[in-house]
């Protein structure tokens, strides 16, 4: 930055010629003129604009510079040349670090000043500006602001408030773009939203619409309403009146394309409103089926609404060129009636996208199960198996089982397009598909694509080395990091064995090196640097690598070379020369996560010895505590940057010196967090700020920024999310208060609200808090949210009668498929009783789905286990893929039963080790 600030002298690498007294002011241009008043009154932000704007039309002379200097003697201002560089330089440095100061700053400015600012941030293409024989790096000064999230901010809310007052709207849709996409904070809030201009020429109202539609996910749901409210307004104005002056529907065809996703927040009686020919009309465009694709979060009510207008226009709903053009729609499908079996295939062939939905799987997989019925009339599931799309993922093993190896082998090419089996269903198909063929090839993996990881390690060993060297080499190579350690070691020992390891070990990328022993590697010759970029290393295998390739390459390459950089010794850190350290140390800074505490701390003394003024602020975090006193004044913002764009984990500070730095933090910003711009600030450090800091010190104002912040937190103590709950309280009031949007923001927060305010909330918005609690861990984390949860979907089914009629479960509702995929880790409240009476079929499905529940205690476990063995029969004669199926319910087998099951494939070991609650004695019979 401080080469740019240079552009204020003009032609400072000139001559210093003694500067004259009496030269006139009259000899200077007008602009430079204004420009050495503004450096007068210390306004120079405006006269460096001043001075870009006035370099961009006039050609500059050798005397420039003296005469303005003989300006400032006339003054009787006594410059010197170092003086005002010092002054001016200091002064916009700090500018960049203080966004408040610079967005008054911009205020300030006249529009020929605020024009020529946004023509060198936005649309300047230059490289380097060059003046005379000074040339500036311009690149990097802009990479430098935009890198910057309150610079950024700042940029946002003056283009908002200046920029279509200035320039043409288009150009500032084209700048708003530009800050909206490049930042990684969202600046869109709904307060902002009001600040949006009410008047758009045509263009420009449909480029931001565009832009708002693309950053659809990464904004608040409150923000999306806002939005849509602002984009409603704007196309009211423009609609027509009918010929009885009376208000026709706005939502027309080209107004529900210009919304996009935003037609989720149409009200249901507005779309049931929308004249039937627009309907047609947007249905017959060639992008709605695009646009409805991407509808993730509509509701089945709207979406209900969207299907039956459509089919009151005219479009026959069964008709597959209908089917294909409905998008997400189809996964609310509801017109069964005398459908026949292709329709139902049509309707199954595009539900494969419907796993993209927010929420609803439960239904979905219901209506795919009846769609599936209709599609088999008449023909067996070995027939129809590659036309029903993923709708097989709800089939039973028992129903796998049942395909026959030719059927998987010929349906292989939609089977494996489908996504969200579990790895039961996994291990039979892929036993199935290899069973067809008798010896396994490369072609016959190749085609599997996710199916891969069902084949057993003894498949992977008894393939021809060769063949498995083409699948470390070729596109299926993108799966290997997906399958177990043991299946990756059965591929590389058989390698290794054939003699062929040699010339495959550079062609090995990802996790699948890691599997390679020392020994290994010792053997082998013709490593380099770059082969190492794609793979993953132990910290052994970069020890040995480094020191290996370290006789023949030079620092900067190796530290380049990914992975590698783990091998680094502090010796070698410490010998390293100052210009190659200072020049390499970007390779570090960008793999602190890479590196062990001890690497980071080398890195710290290191920097210090050889450089302390310029050390990165984040390092003096990793010095002893006294260090953090050279943290003052001016250094205090760039310490906040630095430490929040860095995981302080990875520094693995001591608990004192944690603390200690947490304590310089809330100095530097005099004791409060005041605004947005210091949520901004702190970045990755909110998620540490010390409870009684959140209570007293942070204001509604940045709370309101903060909460995407939080929700990003990975380990948030209890206490400080007791501050936040209220927080959150006083901000958006009491929960029965609370719309739909703000309970989607709050998120997985409303796990701290009391049980009674969850009830709330879940009786108005049972849907999103159903949402909500399958994005909780296990019970202790969230145990009122999660009884809420299953309480509501509970109370949804409490009128239907068990289908049991066994003397034990007479009055016991069993749990049904359909609350078990709702429930999630909420299939814990259900008793012992409920489970004991779940129905085979129900079980057999769902199995895999309940032995991921984390917190069942010891007497539902069992009841599950015995469920099991109810019904797959006695233990001898259970299969692999049941045992992997089971998860947490393994945990009830006795040391007796274990001894009972056939545990010779190693790939059933592997998935049974994942488990890490085994007592001794269970371990020892595994």
């Amino acid at each position: 930055m401080p080469r740019l600030l240079k552009i204020c002298f003009l032609l400072i690498s000139m001559n210093r010629a003694e500067i004259t007294h009496s030269q006139d002011s009259e000899d200077l241009p007008p602009l430079l003129h204004k420009a050495a008043e503004e450096v007068i009154t210390g306004k120079y932000l405006n006269a460096l604009l001043d001075v870009l704007h006035f370099q961009s039309s006039n050609v500059w002379t050798a005397d420039m510079l003296t005469k303005v200097m003989a300006y400032f003697h006339a003054r009787e201002v006594m410059f010197t040349l170092s003086s005002l560089q010092m002054s001016i330089e200091s002064y916009l440095k700090n500018l960049l670090y203080q966004p408040r100061q610079l967005l008054s700053e911009f205020q300030q400015l006249d529009q020929q000043q605020f024009q020529t600012a946004m023509k060198y941030l936005f649309n300047s293409r230059k490289d380097h500006l060059e003046m005379g024989n000074i040339i500036l790096d311009w690149e990097k000064t802009r990479e430098r602001i935009f890198q910057s999230p309150g610079v950024n901010r700042t940029l946002f809310l003056i283009t908002l408030d200046k920029c279509f007052l200035t320039l043409s709207a288009l150009d500032c849709v084209d700048i708003l773009s530009q800050v909206l996409r490049t930042s990684a904070v969202n600046y869109l809030q709904p307060d902002v939203i009001g600040r949006l201009p009410n008047v758009l020429q045509e263009d420009a109202f449909r480029n931001l619409s565009t832009v708002f539609k693309d950053l659809y996910d990464k904004t608040s749901a409150n923000t999306r309403r806002a939005l849509y409210g602002w984009m409603k307004q704007m196309l009211q104005k423009s609609c027509d009146m009918s010929e009885f002056n009376e208000p026709i529907s706005w939502v027309s065809a080209e107004n529900l394309w210009i919304l996009g996703r935003y037609i989720v927040h149409l009200p249901l009686e507005e779309i049931l409103k929308i004249n039937l020919n627009e309907i047609r009309l947007f249905i017959s465009y060639d992008n709605a089926t695009k646009q409805l694709d991407t509808v993730y979060d509509i509701t089945p009510e709207l979406a209900q609404a969207f299907l039956e207008r459509i089919n009151s226009s005219g479009f026959d709903m069964k008709n597959t060129s209908t089917i294909y053009r409905l998008g997400l729609l189809v996964c609310f499908y509801n017109d069964m009636e005398q459908m026949d079996a292709a329709v139902a295939r049509a309707l199954l062939h595009q539900m494969i996208k419907c796993n993209q939905l927010r929420g609803f799987q439960a239904e979905v997989r219901k209506l795919k199960s009846r769609l599936l019925n209709i599609a088999t009339q008449n023909q067996t599931l070995n027939e129809v198996l590659g036309s029903v799309s993923d709708a097989v993922v709800g089939l039973t093993s028992s129903q796998l089982e049942s395909l026959s190896p030719e059927a998987v082998h010929n349906a292989i090419a939609t089977l494996n397009q489908v996504t969200g089996w579990a790895k039961s269903q996994v291990i039979i198909l892929s036993s199935k598909y290899l069973s067809y063929e008798k010896v396994v090839s490369f072609y016959d993996v190749s085609q599997m694509s996710t199916l891969v990881t069902g084949i057993s390690t003894q498949s992977f060993y008894s393939m021809n080395p060769k063949e498995l060297s083409q699948i470390i080499r070729g596109t299926t190579s993108q799966y290997l990091p997906d399958l177990s350690s043991a299946q990756r070691q059965g591929i590389l020992r058989k390698i290794t064995a054939s003699g062929d390891f040699s010339s495959s070990i550079k062609d090995i990328q990802g996790a699948c090196f890691k599997e390679i022993s020392l020994s290994d590697l010792w053997r082998q010759t013709g490593y380099n640097s770059s082969m190492m970029k794609e793979k993953e290393l132990r910290r052994s295998q970069a020890l040995y690598l480094y020191e290996l390739l370290s006789k023949k390459n030079y620092p900067v390459e190796l530290l380049s070379a990914g992975q590698l950089v783990k091998g680094i010794t502090c010796q070698l850190i410490e010998s390293m020369g100052t210009d190659i350290f200072l020049n390499s140390f970007r390779f570090f800074e960008n793999n602190l996560h890479l590196l062990s505490p001890y690497q980071v701390n080398c890195l710290a003394w290191k920097f210090w010895k050889v450089s302390n003024a310029s050390i990165p602020p984040f390092l003096l975090s990793v010095l002893p505590v006294e260090y953090l006193e050279y943290v003052s004044g001016p250094s205090c913002v760039p310490f906040i940057e630095s430490l929040g764009k860095t995981d302080m984990d990875l520094l693995n500070p001591s608990l004192h010196k944690k603390n200690a730095v947490l304590q310089k933090v809330q100095e530097c910003l005099n004791g409060s967090v005041a605004d947005e711009y210091d949520v901004d600030l702190l970045g990755n450090l909110i998620c540490l700020l010390p409870p009684a800091f959140l209570h007293g010190s942070m204001s509604l104002k940045a709370m309101a920024t903060a909460l995407h912040q939080f929700k990003l937190c990975r380990q948030l103590r209890h206490e400080q999310k007791t501050e936040i709950k209220y927080k959150l309280l006083e901000l958006y009031g009491s929960p029965k208060n609370w719309t739909a949007e703000t309970t989607l923001d709050v998120g997985p927060f409303v796990a701290l609200l009391s049980k009674r305010e969850l009830d709330v909330l879940a009786e108005k918005f049972p849907d999103i808090i159903l949402q909500i609690g399958k994005t909780i861990g296990p019970i202790s984390s969230a145990e009122e949210l999660l009884s809420a949860v299953f309480e509501s979907v509970s109370n949804v089914a409490a009128n239907m009668e068990s289908s049991l009629t066994t003397p034990d479960c007479l009055g016991t509702r069993a749990p049904s498929s359909n609350e078990i995929i709702k429930l999630a880790e909420a299939n814990v409240f259900w008793s012992v009783q409920e489970l004991k009476c779940m129905d085979a079929g129900t079980f057999d499905k769902n199995v895999e789905l309940l032995g991921t529940v984390s917190s069942f205690n010891s007497s539902q476990l069992i009841a599950l286990k015995e469920k099991a063995k109810q019904v797959w029969g006695s233990l001898p004669d259970w299969k692999s893929y049941h045992i992997v199926s089971l998860g947490h319910i393994a945990l009830a087998l006795t040391e007796h039963e274990i001894e009972e099951l056939d545990l010779h494939s190693i790939d059933t070991i592997s998935v049974l080790s994942q488990q890490t609650e085994w007592t001794l004695t269970q371990q020892f019979k595994c």
